[in-house]
């Protein structure tokens, strides 16, 4: 989910930058610190917007940059266990499939993709079912519901799990597969009509 904070920070104006656009400055540097990092109370910070309030700057002995207060807006990305969502799927792998959800990747183990059997044909690639037309490939968009969240200090080492197994899960066009497949009906491929002359 989506959520957007407040924050009151100092940032540093390198003396290459005295000259310019105090706010252009402060945006620059504020998201160059903090757009892609982690905070363990908000989330993966997406973006920072609305850089205001910049105060006078201090000097340090040392130090030839000077230091501002100043309030700004943030977008952040945090994932709730539960949580339904939509994405799409950005790798195949034995082992599964990764989806992309927001700025991040959740993975699909391959026995959390539909309530069958599927393995992943390296040729196509994609994931078949041997039973059903079900088929996950590289490029589809499907709805998955977030197992475990584990954040660390980076987005790369942050660990989400999802499913699609639940009814009504996994690309649009499989509900009315899985639901035939439930009841027990014999599931073909649409077959082409022979053209009329």
């Amino acid at each position: 989910m989506y959520y957007i904070y407040t924050v009151r920070d100092t940032f540093k104006m390198p003396p290459d930058k005295f000259g310019g656009d105090i706010v252009e400055v402060a945006s620059e540097m504020l998201q160059k610190k903090y757009e892609g990092s982690i905070d363990k109370d908000m989330g993966v910070i997406v973006c920072v917007f609305n850089v205001r309030d910049i105060g006078d700057g201090n000097i340090y002995p040392g130090d030839p940059s000077t230091h501002h207060d100043a309030e700004f807006d943030v977008v952040t990305y945090a994932p709730h266990v539960d949580e339904l969502v939509v994405g799409d799927v950005t790798e195949l792998a034995e082992f599964g499939a990764f989806m992309r959800i927001g700025p991040m990747d959740g993975l699909v183990h391959v026995s959390q993709i539909a309530n069958d059997f599927l393995s992943l044909d390296r040729k196509i690639p994609a994931f078949l079912s041997k039973k059903t037309s079900l088929s996950l490939k590289k490029g589809d968009i499907a709805y998955a519901k977030i197992s475990t969240v584990s954040m660390k200090s980076s987005v790369k080492d942050s660990k989400i799990a999802l499913t699609m197994r639940p009814t009504g899960l996994g690309k649009s066009e499989w509900a009315g597969i899985q639901e035939q497949s439930q009841r027990g009906g014999n599931i073909r491929r649409p077959q082409k009509k022979p053209s009329k002359k």
